[in-house]
């Protein structure tokens, strides 16, 4: 069952109460009105507005704040064992930043890495990732566990990979070993940061496109209401309003994805 957090109900309940003051107070007008055989349309309009308001903005607000669902639960080692090579995994760490950056573009997430290699009975599975502050190989494990709480979301490409795309994921993530991490967030840099480093694997090995690359600009007008202080400090005062990036939370509502699993994973 959907549960809405605290925010979203005490914005419901003010806009629930002034538009149903304003409702009442137009038909109570428009009622006196009647029985005193003098034009009325006044109150019946806005009585009518109000109702039509107080209908569009539970509609707008429902759409545009997060809801959050239970989470699921599930150990590490069955998530690990339903992984292929190819899946894109979503997390969430605790380092101020990158708390900064889910803040930024609305998204729990701010954190993904790419399944490179299945889990076998040896092994467990292995997730490229650009991090800092080199780009690497990680076992799934120890990706999971550095995420806040524990949640994780599994997302698979809608169009299935043959077995030559899933051996050109695995080269297309060899090749981005080593590389330092780009703490400016630029998509033309020759660094590599997060979602920049799963995109490119992705579109190498299937011709795929993950997420909508755009510049600060663009990113920051989706959340008008953000402080934007942080991000000033992290550029020295300048915030480059026309670089293009691409952050985890437009690869996580990237259409060409479908959830596999999101949830709470533990030991």
């Amino acid at each position: 069952m959907l549960t809405i957090n605290r925010t979203i109900k005490r914005t419901i309940n003010r806009t629930i109460t002034r538009t149903s003051d304003a409702a009442h107070s137009g038909l109570t007008r428009f009622s006196q009105r009647r029985n005193a055989k003098t034009p009325y349309g006044g109150g019946l309009i806005k009585a009518c507005s109000a109702a039509t308001a107080l209908c569009i903005t539970i509609a707008s607000v429902a759409q545009e704040l997060p809801v959050q669902t239970p989470p699921t639960s599930i150990s590490r080692a069955q998530l690990a064992s339903q992984l292929e090579v190819g899946d894109v995994v979503f997390i969430r760490v605790s380092a101020l930043p990158f708390k900064k950056v889910a803040s930024a573009t609305l998204s729990w997430t701010n954190h993904v890495g790419v399944v490179i290699a299945p889990q076998t009975a040896e092994h467990d599975a292995q997730i490229g990732e650009s991090t800092f502050p080199l780009s690497k190989t990680t076992s799934f494990s120890h990706f999971v566990a550095r995420s806040e709480g524990g949640r994780v979301e599994v997302s698979r490409l809608k169009t299935a990979l043959n077995d030559t795309q899933k051996l050109a994921i695995q080269s297309a993530a060899q090749k981005r070993l080593g590389i330092f991490y780009d703490t400016g967030f630029n998509l033309h840099s020759k660094r590599q940061f997060c979602s920049r480093y799963v995109r490119e694997v992705i579109k190498d090995a299937s011709d795929i496109n993950l997420g909508e690359p755009e510049n600060f600009t663009s990113l920051l007008s989706h959340n008008p209401e953000l402080d934007l202080s942080f991000w000033r400090l992290w550029y020295f005062g300048n915030i480059p309003w026309q670089r293009i990036t691409v952050s985890p939370a437009s690869l996580l509502r990237s259409p060409a994805l479908r959830s596999q699993f999101d949830g709470v994973v533990h030991s």
